[in-house]
């Protein structure tokens, strides 16, 4: 099938450059563009993302914007919206998400519920490193989100967390690779369906009722 039209937004909520997660990202991005789809990388780190603010301005403008417009926040809020799917990577810090996602999900979180939902329907899905306690903590974080906003979360083969902290020490014969190449063959298919030509008339009715 052709996915051309399939687009999927990988945000790296990392600040540092030499962990695992960009390794076990993009693993489940390879499986994406197999299937045609394409796909973007967001690095938070090379980006300024500010704390919300809990002013309620967007309540207000409801125009799809965070008020605060002196950073990338509503960039990257304007690239979620246009996504077909949304795919979140985050290390565990403090056993929870690091400080630069965390920002970024609750300013989307509250224009997208002051906008009609915006994210509704899209396809979510999260990816946590971790160096040894914490990750499902995070992950459930970052699951939250996509709960909230009524989206679609496909599912994997096992938690969606790859071990590691340094020098890129997931590869293709441990566990967690074969937990991402999953996700990402499944995040595939249900986009495929929910956007392609086989997609289910009635989802969009049955979901919502």
């Amino acid at each position: 099938m052709n996915a051309s039209h399939i687009k999927v937004l990988a945000l790296n909520g990392s600040a540092r450059n030499d962990n695992d997660l960009p390794v076990l990202l993009q693993y489940v991005l390879t499986e994406l563009e197999r299937e045609g789809i394409q796909t973007e990388l967001v690095e938070l780190r090379m980006t300024m993302i500010h704390a919300c603010l809990a002013c309620d301005e967007c309540e207000t403008l409801r125009n799809g914007q965070c008020a605060q417009t002196d950073d990338m926040g509503n960039t990257l809020i304007e690239k979620m919206a246009q996504a077909d799917g949304i795919l979140f990577g985050s290390p565990t810090e403090e056993a929870d998400i690091s400080p630069q996602m965390k920002a970024l999900l609750e300013r989307a979180c509250s224009v997208a519920q002051a906008n009609h939902q915006m994210f509704r329907h899209k396809v979510g899905a999260a990816v946590v490193s971790v160096h040894s306690a914490g990750a499902i903590q995070a992950f459930d974080t970052l699951s939250h989100f996509f709960m909230v906003n009524e989206m679609v979360v496909p599912g994997t083969s096992y938690w969606n967390a790859g071990i590691g902290r340094q020098g890129r020490t997931v590869d293709s014969s441990t566990d967690d690779y074969a937990t991402m190449k999953t996700l990402g063959k499944n995040m595939a298919w249900l986009l495929e369906n929910l956007k392609g030509q086989f997609a289910f008339p009635d989802l969009v009715e049955i979901v919502s009722q």
